[in-house]
């Protein structure tokens, strides 16, 4: 099972438990209400009250282990998710120093009064638009005084298009490491803490 079918699934049954918990907390208030206003209420509604206190105890404690466990699954989908976050991170470092050198190199070319695209001009003026600016007049100046010029193709032309691994997704379907406990529900839960005579 890999981590985001054990998210959902465990997620899903966890809400099952906080849900019964809370009913059954709900029915334990209100049952001691009726102990304390009602004369003899211990004796009356005694048994209620120890099947009720099984009950939340049982489903208590197997939402204590759930718990456990989601928090066991989170932390693998949090290393799976900032290994690959990190990835992309020195990866989109290296790649913006390729792009600054690019930058620079076509201010370089510029400078000396050479010809290059118009899309890599456009980049350069995105990039710094007074560092363009001041190749552009130099680049004039230079012009005038060398009349031997190059002509260059893109320096972006070979580039491919780049395909980014989503962190999250990747965290999601990576195998789950060991197995988690069995799923119960509720229901079953209640009724094995009762004897399962319960109604």
């Amino acid at each position: 099972m890999n981590i985001g079918e054990a998210r959902g699934r465990y997620g899903a049954l966890l809400k099952s438990y906080n849900e019964e918990k809370f009913k059954l907390s709900q029915q334990r208030k209100q049952l001691d209400e009726r102990i304390n206003s009602t004369e003899n209420g211990k004796e009356l509604y005694g048994e209620e009250a120890a099947t009720l206190e099984l009950k939340y105890n049982a489903v208590k404690d197997k939402q204590d282990e759930y718990q456990k466990y989601m928090n066991d699954i989170m932390e693998q989908w949090q290393v799976q998710f900032d290994k690959v976050a990190a990835k992309q991170q020195a990866r989109n470092a290296k790649e913006y120093g390729a792009e600054l050198g690019k930058i620079m190199e076509v201010a370089r070319r510029i400078i000396h009064g050479d010809t290059v695209p118009a899309s890599d001009e456009k980049k350069l003026m995105e990039f710094d638009s007074d560092l363009y600016q001041m190749a552009k007049s130099a680049g004039e100046m230079a012009k005038r005084l060398n009349e031997k010029r190059k002509k260059y193709k893109s320096l972006w032309e070979d580039e491919e298009d780049k395909t980014y691994e989503d962190p999250m997704e990747s965290a999601d379907s990576k195998e789950l490491d060991g197995c988690g406990p069995d799923v119960v529900s509720v229901q079953e839960t209640m009724d094995a803490a009762v004897g399962g005579n319960e109604e």
